[in-house]
């Protein structure tokens, strides 16, 4: 009886836990897919080829973005 209800709640801890990343995930990824859509920083073209990449490869493409994409320094603070 302790044990099914022991193993009941480390269940629902990672349901929670699963839901919380894949919740992040989204956010995450709406965030890049929004960023490079609107980022002054890019020319028309990079803009297309940044978001077929977020859109095609979301995990991939969006840490590739995060990291890759957008515009650092100075160029981050005028846009």
């Amino acid at each position: 009886m302790t044990a099914s209800i022991i193993g009941g709640v480390i269940g629902l801890f990672f349901i929670l836990i699963s839901a919380a990343i894949g919740l992040a995930g989204t956010v995450f990824w709406i965030w890049m897919l929004v960023h490079a859509i609107t980022n002054k920083g890019l020319g028309d073209g990079e803009k297309i080829a940044w978001v077929l990449v977020i859109i095609f490869l979301p995990l991939i493409g969006c840490i590739l973005y995060f990291f890759i994409g957008r515009p650092k320094g100075a160029a981050a603070v005028a846009g």
